[in-house]
Parts: C-alpha cells; sequence; structure tokens
C-alpha cells in the first residue's frame, strides 16, 4: 500500500478500511489461548466487518460522542469492541471487568466518572454480570451489549460517522490511584501522530514482527502492542498477562518461534524471564530475531539490562536490542526512546550531587550512581527540563521537572478543567513558550539523551503500575482498630535493585498497653494485598505525635522515608519481610503424583515457598499467609503455573491468591480431588447404568473460569 495513502488518513477509521480494501486477507492479529496454542485469529477483512457490525449496533442505541465501557479479558473480543466504538463515534473506556467477591473502588470510580451509556463484553462476563448488578450500581441503568455474538451481517447497516483527527477516540485512565483515577482525553490525531512517532523511534517497516503479553486495557497494551501494528499492516501475536506470568518463558517461546522483531514491556519482566527461564529453555530459544526488547512503564535498571543479556546472549539475544523508552498515557504512550542500532547509554553521576538536583558525572565508584538513558525526541516533539517552582528551563548540569510539547500530547482530562489546565497548559516563566505538559517527572537532558531521575511527587511505582501514597494509607488505617486515622505514611524504597513498600503508622494511645503488634501487621499485610495486590517490605508502629508531620498537621513521607533509611524511627514494634539468606536451594522437584496426597502436595508448597523466599524450609510455618514471605499478585500467579505444572492439571491463576496459606491452598486442592472423584464415579455409574461405553477420564481440577484480567 502507498505510503502516502496511510499518511493522509486522518482517523484510525480511514486507517482500517484501508487496510481491509487493500489487504483484506493479511493476518492482522493471533491470539495464543494458553500462552502455547493459537486460540482465535483476525485478518484486516475480518476485522473490518467485526468493527462494522459493532458499530451499527452501537449506532442504534448511543449517539456519537457517549462513553462505552468494554470489560474484556485479553484477547480479540476486545480489539473488535474497540475499533467498533471508533467506527461508531462512541468514546471507548478500556478498563478491566470488576474484580469477582471484592470491592472494586477502581473500577466504580471510572464508571461514574466516564458517565457511560453502554457497556460491551462477553456472553460469559455478561452472564456474570447480570448476577451483580444490584450490588455494582454504575453498571445497574447501563445498556450492556455481549459483542461475541452479534450477527455479522449486520455490517452493511454502518453508517461512517462523522470524524476527524480532532475527534476524542477514548479515554486512558491513568493507572494505580483508586482515590482519582483521571481519563486522558486522546484523539484520532494523537494516536496516528504517535504511531507514526513510535515507527520512525522503534525502527519500524513492514517487515516488523510484533509479540505481546501485555494488558490491552493498558496504554503500552493498546497504543503499542494493538495499534502500532494496524499503522504498520503487519501481524500482531498476543498472549494474556496471566499466561506471561504463569510461565514467563512463554513469552520468549512466542518471539522464538514467530520471529519477532520487536516485543517488550516494563523491568521487572525481563528479571522475571533471567530469574525464572532455566538454562534447558534457554538452549531451545533462538531471539537472534528480536531488534526492539523496548523497556518502559516503571524505571529502567542498567542491571537488569546486563543481567538478561548474559543469560539470553547464548540463544542470539543482543545487548543493542534493549530499547528503555520513556511515555505515558498523557503523551497517548510514547515520548522518548532509541535510536535503534545504537546500545542504551548508561551515565555514571555522583548520588549526593543527584539528591540535590544537580548532575555532576562521577569521579568514583563509590559515590556513583549509574542511570539509564531513555532515548531522544522523535519528529516535532519537543522535551524541555523546567525548574518545578520558578517554571525556567533548566540547564544540562541541574534535575528539573520534565515538559513536553507535541501533538501526541493528549487534549487533558476528561471532565477536569482546572487539573487539565495545570498539567497541560504550562508556559515558561522567561519566554512564555508553551503549552508544555508537565509529566511530574525529574530528570535531565544530557546532548539531547533524556535520564529520568525519579518522581516530583510521591507517586510510588512498582512493576509498572502506579500506586498514590495516600490510598494505601487509607487502606492500612482503616485495617485495624488500633490504628490512629491521618497518622500514617507509605512509601517505597530501593532494595535488591526493586522498588519496595514500606508502611509507618502510629497506634492509638489507648492500644499502646497490651498491643498485639503482629496480628497488627498480618492485619495491614492482607488488608494491603487485597485492595492493592501489593506486599509490604516494612512495617513500622509508633507511638502517637512520633510520625514526621507539618506545623499544619500534614504528614511528611519524605522526611519519615530518611528517617526509615537511617535507622532513626523511634517505633514500639516493627516488621520486615524476611530477608533472603544466599542459600542455595535445590530445584523443587516432586515426581508429578499418580494420588495426590495432603502431606505431598504441603511439601511441595513448603519448598517452593521456601525457594521463593530464599530461607530455609525449616523456617515456613503453614499457617502464614503468603503475603509473611512477600508473594504478591505477580508470584501468586506464578506459583500456580508452577503448581500447574508439577500437577499436570489446569488450575485458575488466582489459586493462591483465594487459599492465601499452604495449609489453606493444600486443603483447597484435596477437596477439589475429592469433589471431582465423586463426580467420575456418578457419572461412570450413569453410563453403566446406560449401557453406554465409559468417557475418558477427567482431570480431578476442573478448570476455574474465573475472570483474570490484569
Amino acid at each position: 500500500m502507498k505510503k502516502n495513502l496511510i499518511q493522509a488518513t486522518t482517523t484510525l477509521v480511514e486507517l482500517l478500511r484501508l487496510r481491509a480494501e487493500n489487504q483484506p486477507d493479511k493476518m492482522a492479529y493471533t491470539f495464543l489461548k494458553d500462552g502455547e496454542t493459537i486460540d482465535t485469529s483476525l485478518t484486516y477483512a475480518q476485522l473490518d466487518q467485526q468493527a462494522r457490525a459493532i458499530a451499527a449496533r452501537l449506532q442504534d442505541i448511543t449517539a456519537p460522542g457517549e462513553r462505552a465501557l468494554l470489560l474484556y479479558p485479553s484477547g480479540l473480543d476486545f480489539i473488535a469492541a474497540f475499533l467498533g466504538c471508533l467506527y461508531a463515534g462512541v468514546i471507548a473506556v478500556p478498563t478491566y471487568p470488576p474484580r469477582r467477591n471484592r470491592p472494586d473502588p477502581r473500577f466504580e470510580i471510572i464508571a461514574d466518572d466516564a458517565r457511560a451509556s453502554v457497556v460491551l463484553t462477553t456472553e460469559e462476563i455478561l452472564s456474570e454480570l447480570d448476577s451483580r448488578r444490584t450490588k455494582i450500581s454504575e453498571l445497574r441503568n447501563l445498556y450492556s451489549l455481549a459483542t461475541d455474538g452479534l450477527d455479522l451481517n449486520a455490517a452493511s447497516k454502518w453508517r461512517m460517522p462523522d470524524i476527524d483527527g480532532d475527534t476524542l477516540a477514548f479515554l486512558q485512565y491513568t493507572s494505580g490511584s483508586t482515590g482519582s483515577p483521571k481519563g486522558v482525553m486522546v484523539s484520532h490525531g494523537n494516536l496516528l501522530y504517535n504511531e507514526e512517532m513510535v515507527k520512525w523511534g522503534f525502527g519500524h517497516t513492514e517487515e516488523t514482527i510484533f509479540v505481546g503479553w501485555l494488558p490491552l486495557f493498558h496504554d503500552m497494551g493498546l497504543v503499542g502492542n494493538v495499534l502500532q501494528p494496524l499503522y504498520l499492516g503487519i501481524p500482531c501475536t498476543l498472549m494474556s498477562p496471566v499466561s506471561f506470568l504463569q510461565k514467563p518463558i512463554r513469552w520468549l517461546q512466542a518471539i522464538s518461534r514467530y520471529k519477532a522483531t520487536t516485543s517488550g514491556g516494563p523491568n521487572f519482566a525481563y528479571d522475571l524471564c533471567a530469574e525464572k527461564v532455566t538454562p534447558e529453555q534457554i538452549a531451545a530459544l533462538d531471539l537472534s530475531s528480536w531488534e526492539v526488547a523496548y523497556n518502559g512503564a516503571e524505571p529502567v535498571r542498567a542491571e537488569t539490562l546486563e543481567k538478561f543479556t548474559e543469560t539470553f546472549a547464548s540463544c542470539g539475544f543482543r545487548r543493542e536490542a534493549f530499547y528503555p523508552t520513556y511515555g505515558m498515557a498523557e503523551t497517548t504512550l510514547f515520548v522518548t526512546g532509541g535510536p535503534k542500532t545504537m546500545p542504551p547509554l548508561v551515565y555514571e553521576v555522583e548520588k549526593a550531587a543527584l539528591e540535590q538536583h544537580r548532575v555532576v558525572a562521577s569521579s568514583s565508584e563509590g559515590n556513583a550512581q549509574r542511570i539509564l538513558g531513555c532515548g531522544r525526541t522523535w519528529l516535532a516533539q519537543k522535551v524541555i527540563i523546567a525548574d518545578p517552582e520558578t517554571l525556567l528551563p533548566c540547564s544540562e548540569q541541574q534535575v528539573g521537572e520534565i515538559w513536553v510539547s507535541g501533538k501526541n500530547v493528549a487534549h487533558g482530562y476528561w471532565n477536569r478543567p482546572e487539573e487539565s489546565e495545570q498539567t497541560f497548559q504550562a508556559h515558561l516563566a522567561d519566554t512564555g513558550e508553551g503549552p508544555f505538559l508537565r509529566t511530574g517527572d525529574l530528570g535531565f537532558l544530557k546532548d539531547g539523551e533524556l535520564f529520568v531521575t525519579g518522581r516530583r511527587k510521591d507517586l510510588i511505582i512498582i512493576y509498572g503500575q502506579n500506586y498514590y501514597p495516600q490510598d494505601i494509607e487509607r487502606t492500612v488505617e482503616r485495617s485495624h482498630e488500633a490504628l490512629m486515622i491521618g497518622s500514617g505514611v507509605a512509601f517505597s524504597v530501593n532494595r535488591e535493585g526493586e522498588e519496595r513498600l514500606v508502611v509507618v503508622q502510629e497506634v492509638q494511645r489507648t492500644f499502646l498497653r497490651g498491643l498485639h503488634a503482629e496480628a497488627v501487621f498480618e492485619t495491614i499485610r492482607q488488608a494491603i494485598f487485597e485492595r492493592h495486590e501489593l506486599t509490604v517490605h516494612a512495617i513500622f508502629l509508633l507511638k502517637p505525635r512520633k510520625l514526621p508531620k507539618t506545623s499544619s498537621g500534614k504528614v511528611q513521607r519524605h522526611a519519615c522515608r530518611k528517617r526509615f533509611l537511617a535507622g532513626e524511627l523511634d517505633s514500639i514494634a516493627n516488621w520486615e519481610r524476611p530477608q533472603g539468606q544466599g542459600i542455595s536451594h535445590p530445584t523443587v522437584s516432586f515426581p508429578s503424583p499418580l494420588e495426590v496426597t495432603e502431606g505431598l502436595i504441603r511439601d511441595w508448597l513448603i519448598a517452593k515457598i521456601a525457594q521463593l523466599a530464599d530461607i530455609p524450609q525449616q523456617q515456613i510455618e503453614t499457617n502464614r499467609l503468603f503475603t509473611h514471605y512477600g508473594l504478591d499478585s505477580t508470584s501468586a500467579i506464578g506459583l500456580s503455573g508452577e503448581l500447574s505444572g508439577w500437577l499436570g492439571q489446569t488450575l485458575p491463576a488466582t489459586i493462591a491468591y483465594e487459599n492465601p496459606s499452604i495449609d489453606s491452598l493444600t486443603q483447597h486442592l484435596i477437596e477439589l480431588q475429592t469433589s471431582n472423584s465423586t463426580k467420575e464415579r456418578d457419572s461412570s455409574n450413569k453410563m453403566k447404568d446406560n449401557d453406554t461405553n465409559p468417557a475418558p477420564k477427567t482431570s480431578f481440577f476442573t478448570p476455574d473460569f474465573s475472570l483474570i484480567h490484569n
């Protein structure tokens, strides 16, 4: 297809229509059901037909500019529904379905803020939602449409909407905060310009091949893994995040199998692969086709680059393939990166100077901090560093706030004019140049390369997700009656190269005598895990008035963090996650059991938890919650994958989350075995009574179709 035709398009609708007309039979997307086997595929013609059928139905029940909540698991149904919204002129609002059997304030806030008129989902999820409508007020009055059951003949009734580059395509809600997620207003023009930037920055061509596992409701998954292949007219193979987290090798196997040239994720994904993939698995990989291994959404670490390169060099991975990036929802996705053929830049600066917002090249290893460059700008986009207080430009020797301008910068926050003005309409105080987007991130420019050093505000970033400390603090103070309201802080610290969560909380004076600190710790850990899917590195309990506060009574997180790092917190009790003891753990290898026993399951789990926590098996207490040993949602999903592999059975990814201790998980598995053995017996007896051939023996583990969407 001629390049000028693509460049002449002003909307994604025009773009897909061109693809369907000129490349109707070319494969667009393939989805791997379990991260390994092909489940569904769509050509451009099929994708266009599905989008038109969905849009035709939306045009019957909505008006252009109305919002539609997209509640889908990872898969091609989501892509068709997203594009169907655009085909109808309806603003898409990607998010995940509300969690089963637990409160989900983030979903409720998004649904309320967007003021959607319709919900698009699958028949399976719609059935689940219908049974819960009375409990979720935001869903009661919304029209619901299951798009996987629509008659595709309806595509002929579709009418091209009156849209252009300034028309809003979707609302991308900022990740992390349950208290105030904001809908970033992204237009068709923003998307197309950003895709052109990614094309140039990543060095993409018509020969590029994508593989991805990121959540499709997240900007990196949607704008990167879905819309960039559409922009280029190239194939993309996708799997769910759960498939990757259960078995990280699946991601690398897909890259190897499909000869992917571009694939990536947050920094933790590379660490996970280096940690979990075995030498035997590496020997079967071929990563020589991988040209762009992009790394973003959380701080990029030089140590990760080196460890991953060393681990996978033998199967063809090259250091220059690593591609650190910088971006955010407010810029549609991409800000800086590359160039593709250059290895990442590592700059060593004096740590003490950096803490004072000065950039001084390090002269000794003892005081050095290594910072990985995040590339340069592309096309007509501009990045400057400004003093966040004076609003004056900074020199290359100064750390300041990163400001961005360009056609990829979004239109603001949905229904938040004041916040939009403050964030998206910044101007330099001396020249009046602007408007710029104030990112809230700190960094500096050196020879055009952007180096990101931290956040201006107290945002906590773990596993690529943003968490506002106020939300975690609210969860903590409500978790136990002994804790004082408004007298706690949450912050992160770097431990072993990863960000870890620390909680410092005052205790009410009336509870000081006879305080059962261990019970309070357990309650706090579990409350944070259930609400935010995070584990805690350390908890410190203080007497009243011991928490650093301003004269007006506001908590001082930075001052508290400094005291924690200096060992100067005056606590009445504290708990820290059991530290790895550098133990050489043998591989947890039990023969796959022909008959599972309670003792065998318990022994396997003890060995595995000890290995994950890097402590002796003798220190594992089977009644302790997994959070005590540092398991978070990511490691819990990984545990379910390893358990499934050992048993040779399919287990739900949530099994360790819903049964959060060795004792409870063991008991649950035994109950499943008993229940399914009874079902098999009843089925067998029924077949004998009917004089029919017996059915093949089934697994005693029945698959749980829990709604996994992260």
